[in-house]
């Protein structure tokens, strides 16, 4: 096995961050995410609601500097109140 890492950084990163279609989720989520990657471009954030309307994914395309910057993201996402699912 070699022990050479699996992503080269900076690299670009999607994340999907899934849940209920409130304000304060998106509101919650985009805080965190911003606090991780101060320069994120509007253009790259998408939501989709589901067929029902039951939930919400909204998608970010981000520039990941460091593997601690993207677990200390996924770490608050996850750990985030209305987070269903990070993907």
């Amino acid at each position: 096995m070699s022990d050479a890492p699996l992503l080269n950084f900076p690299t670009d990163y999607p994340i999907k961050v899934i849940g209920r279609p409130t304000a304060e989720f998106r509101a919650r989520i985009h805080a965190i995410v911003l606090r991780h990657v101060p320069a994120l471009e509007a253009s790259h954030v998408t939501e989709h609601l589901s067929k029902n309307g039951n939930y919400l994914s909204i998608s970010y395309a981000i520039r990941a500097e460091s593997r601690e910057q993207m677990t200390s993201l996924a770490a608050d996402l996850t750990a985030c109140e209305g987070v269903l699912l990070v993907i």
